[in-house]
């Protein structure tokens, strides 16, 4: 039985061989790209083409759908338990502030957190390029520029001599 591939994963010492590795291989119509780096390059981002987040877009949602909530229990409340105390009107919209804000928070937050979650396909129990033979460097001093399997370009005798001719220390091919 054939194994399933990930990608390709290529080593890198420095970081402006990581970002011209990393133009190359956008030049020569790879697609599916990531890199890893003990700390953050400057413009890899805009090479690797980051979708932008959509977090804030999340949280509206989870503030709009909790204020809505909040106020629907509380008129719904009220509705059917009418106390009228001290003359008030029965939907007093102010008395509703602070539950209201509350949930309002409340959704936003848990919203936030599961999109959050959600978009970066977490959790994740194993993630295959961790088991690459010399990944244990990225969080320390060596760059790493991985070609998934999914891309359209990708074939894996051709994407590992492709990586090889932008000056990789080495390549390898990274099972699912």
């Amino acid at each position: 039985m054939a194994e399933q591939l990930y990608g390709a994963l290529a080593e890198f010492s420095t970081p402006e061989d990581l970002l011209a590795a990393t133009r190359k291989a956008r030049e020569a119509g790879y697609r599916h790209l990531d890199a890893f780096t003990p700390f953050p390059v400057e413009g890899l981002d805009r090479i690797l083409r980051f979708p932008r987040p959509t977090i804030s877009f999340i949280g509206l949602g989870g503030a709009i759908t909790g204020a809505s909530t909040a106020l629907a229990m509380q008129f719904f409340t009220n509705y059917d338990y009418p106390l009228n105390v001290g003359g008030r009107p029965i939907y007093p919209v102010s008395a509703f502030a602070v539950v209201t804000f509350e949930l309002t928070i409340l959704f936003s937050a848990l919203a936030m957190l599961f999109g959050m979650l959600w978009q970066n396909g977490l959790p994740r129990l194993s993630y295959p390029v961790f088991n690459g033979e010399r990944f244990h460097r990225a969080s320390k001093d060596r760059f790493f520029l991985c070609v998934s399997a999914d891309d359209a370009r990708f074939d894996a005798s051709e994407t590992l001599a492709f990586l090889s001719g932008t000056g990789a220390l080495s390549v390898e091919l990274v099972p699912e």
